[in-house]
């Protein structure tokens, strides 16, 4: 005999069943009188729980809407000197980084500082700079390079 159909007869499968909901119910009630007690007990510690978190919420909605861009800023794009100007003129790479940092307004100690040089190669630099644009003063060369598309 099949013992499938056995168990069928027997009422196992109804037993498994009733036992199974009956086990199901009791973790309901347990479940339902833990949270009951609970709320009882942690009453203000449970309404807190939900005003910080229901805060929390809008804060972060609030935030999203207030602070979004309206425009978008285009990426910058770097500037290519002239390169026909720069062989005309005989100004060399290190020349040229000199020139724009001249051009953002920088000491030549600064200058010396961020390019990893000294004072005295700086100045040489510069009065190099100086004769090839056929300049006098800082100013002069700048607007210059500007002029020639050497520097933005």
């Amino acid at each position: 005999m099949d013992s499938s159909a056995e168990l069928r007869r027997s009422g196992f499968w109804t037993a498994v069943v009733l036992y199974g909901l009956a086990l199901a119910a009791l973790v309901f009630v347990l479940k339902y009188i833990e949270y009951r007690y609970l709320l009882r007990e942690l009453r203000v510690e449970v309404y807190i729980g939900v005003v910080a978190a229901l805060f929390t919420a809008l804060g972060i909605w609030m935030g999203s809407k207030l602070l979004t861009r309206k425009e978008e800023v285009p990426a910058e794009v770097p500037h290519r000197p002239n390169e026909e100007a720069l062989r005309r003129i005989g100004i060399s790479g290190r020349e040229l980084e000199v020139l724009r940092l001249m051009a953002t307004g920088r000491f030549n100690q600064e200058i010396a500082d961020q390019l990893f040089i000294s004072l005295p190669t700086v100045k040489s630099h510069t009065s190099s700079l100086f004769a090839k644009l056929d300049v006098r003063r800082r100013t002069e060369a700048v607007h210059k390079a500007k002029s020639l598309g050497l520097i933005p």
